[in-house]
């Protein structure tokens, strides 16, 4: 049986997102497909798969992308979804544990693909809301004011997932440097 769950989910929270999705595989869901809010899951046997993601550095098409796919495939994974650039793996629990990073430099270069697609988009979105926001000021234009305080408020909020991120790289890479 099909089952269709609607969630939002912020791309710094991703290890969140991957902590749901596997208890959702404990509760005998196996995740089926995926798309912008939405996940769509099958009846499984309860705990039977273990998921990851990840974070591409180029769109699902290019060549290096379909590579990496297949080298995780070849790992026993199942290549269950994608997002935009996001990739959703499936191991059966049997196979034992699954993780697609094994060291720090690995989990701080996944970390550095976030910071590179979440920093210019917050940049854009903070310089369009503040000219919108200064048309507002300048006399022209009611629209301004709305769409201004929102992208102003989306950059904020961005921002602070850019923090969240750039914490989790540091304490990696202070980690890292003690075990050197």
């Amino acid at each position: 049986m099909r089952h269709i769950i609607w969630k939002f989910w912020k791309a710094w929270d991703f290890d969140k997102e991957e902590k749901w999705l596997n208890e959702m595989a404990a509760k005998g869901l196996a995740l089926a497909g995926v798309s912008f809010c939405r996940y769509e899951f099958e009846d499984c046997d309860p705990g039977a798969f273990t998921y990851r993601l990840e974070l591409l550095q180029e769109n699902i098409r290019h060549p290096e992308s379909q590579q990496y796919i297949r080298f995780v495939e070849g790992m026993g994974a199942k290549h269950v979804g994608t997002y935009s650039r996001w990739v959703y793996f499936a191991m059966p629990a049997s196979e034992g544990p699954f993780e697609l990073h094994s060291d720090n430099e690995s989990k701080i270069k996944h970390l550095n693909r976030i910071l590179a697609l979440l920093i210019p988009a917050t940049f854009l979105c903070a310089a369009t809301g503040l000219q919108n926001l200064l048309l507002l000021w300048s006399g022209d234009g009611v629209w301004g004011n709305a769409i201004g305080y929102v992208n102003v408020a989306i950059a904020l909020w961005a921002g602070s997932g850019i923090r969240k991120v750039r914490k989790k790289k540091k304490l990696l890479q202070k980690e890292q440097r003690i075990f050197e």
